[in-house]
């Protein structure tokens, strides 16, 4: 999200430092970005494809599907059956696949169609062999066990982090609330939990949390570290996926990876953040 420019729009300011993020990330052994048609538009793909492209063997394309931009840099729905078809071609043709590994349904609100409809639309490509896998996006749990009712999900994708605290943030077309319960599901049934705004919330106020730089201090880590963190440490099926534009916090959120909190660490995090 972050390889495009300024507001997710237009050619990134610097484009050799966006190419060398694309290339630093395989370097270093991670194997998922995630994008979609509409960063940009088509910009963010582009520079994956003209970067990566033969990609990796290993290395796991993500996108979604249910968006789109309007000229003044707004983001709507576009979740009508033929939205979704042309969204997905236009993945396939600027990425330059077959077939791709993994893509979302984000469900935007409010829609013309109902969240099922859509749901059909995104099982039809899947049975036409461009969608290998199907997860869902900006769901909630009645939602996520609806789709699981119809068709298997391996992944959701839904905003979660340090800065979105459940009993304190309430952003316009995002379901903040019912995250805990929606991950202890996601766990169960072995689902991937991708956390987007992973470390924080463009909209929304900040997190005033002297919590996160004392424990930041006794570790020898940044806040950005502890928070991704702490991420980590609510699922084995959390994948938290940070955007950046800079080859350097692309590192220092990898190596947060590495970074144990204590059990303790983890409820005084939980308890500033709510």
């Amino acid at each position: 999200m972050q390889i495009p420019g300024p507001m997710v729009w237009g050619e990134p300011n610097d484009p050799n430092r966006a190419r060398t993020v694309l290339r630093r990330v395989v370097d270093l052994g991670i194997k998922l970005i995630d994008t979609a048609w509409y960063y940009g538009p088509l910009v963010a793909n582009r520079f994956i494809r003209e970067t990566l492209h033969p990609y990796p063997k290993d290395l796991v394309l993500v996108t979604k599907l249910g968006g789109k931009r309007t000229p003044d840099k707004g983001w709507v729905p576009a979740l009508k059956p033929d939205e979704l078809f042309q969204g997905c071609d236009e993945d396939l043709r600027t990425l330059g696949l077959e077939r791709i590994d993994l893509v979302h349904l984000r469900w935007i609100e409010p829609s013309e169609v109902s969240f099922n409809e859509a749901l059909d639309a995104m099982i039809e490509l899947e049975r036409r062999g461009k969608i290998r896998h199907l997860g869902i996006s900006n769901v909630t749990l009645v939602q996520l066990r609806e789709a699981m009712a119809r068709t298997t999900i391996v992944s959701v994708q839904n905003l979660y982090s340090v800065a979105a605290g459940e009993k304190r943030l309430e952003i316009p077309g995002m379901h903040v609330a019912g995250q805990e319960a929606l991950i202890d599901d996601c766990t169960k049934h072995g689902i991937a939990f991708f956390p987007f705004f992973s470390l924080a919330v463009p909209f929304g106020p900040k997190l005033d949390a002297p919590v996160l730089a004392d424990i930041s201090e006794h570790h020898g880590a940044t806040e950005s570290q502890v928070a991704l963190a702490w991420s980590l440490a609510r699922s084995p099926m959390v994948v938290p996926i940070p955007g950046t534009s800079s080859p350097e916090h692309l590192e220092e959120n990898w190596e947060a990876r590495t970074l144990r909190l204590s059990d303790d660490e983890i409820a005084r995090i939980s308890a500033a953040r709510n």
